[in-house]
């Protein structure tokens, strides 16, 4: 099973930018995952941001991170990112990677039917 270690969290003001990082080892070959970002802030539930495909060339976002949140992978180095831009005090979380070997359409991996493995997270701290 592939294993998950985000790092990049921080406590930031209001405004600020951060680029968070998710590097796998162990399971099947990087790029054979598709690879998702969640987060979950006090007391919610963990929210889908967004996925990349096997290859880089495709992405999804969901309403909330779509324009301020960037996601890519570099898989020579067995990495995924997500650049969060303009961050608000709601942005506040826990970030969570993902590894996902089955979903097909990236919209799905927010289903999370197919989650092979999660991060222990990173936690991202937004003051006004």
């Amino acid at each position: 099973q592939v294993q998950l270690v985000e790092s990049g969290g921080a406590s930031v003001q209001t405004g600020a930018s951060l680029r968070l990082s998710c590097v796998a080892s162990g399971g099947r070959t990087f790029r054979n995952y598709v690879m998702g970002w969640f987060r979950q802030a006090p007391g919610k539930e963990r929210e889908f941001l967004a996925a990349i495909n096997w290859g880089g060339g495709s992405t999804y976002y969901v309403d909330s991170a779509r324009g301020r949140f960037t996601i890519w992978r570099d898989n020579d180095r067995n990495t995924v990112y997500l650049q969060l831009s303009t961050l608000t005090p709601e942005d506040t979380a826990v970030y969570y990677c993902a590894a996902d070997p089955r979903s097909r359409n990236l919209m799905g991996v927010g289903e999370m039917r197919y989650i092979e493995a999660w991060g222990q997270g990173t936690l991202v701290t937004v003051s006004s």
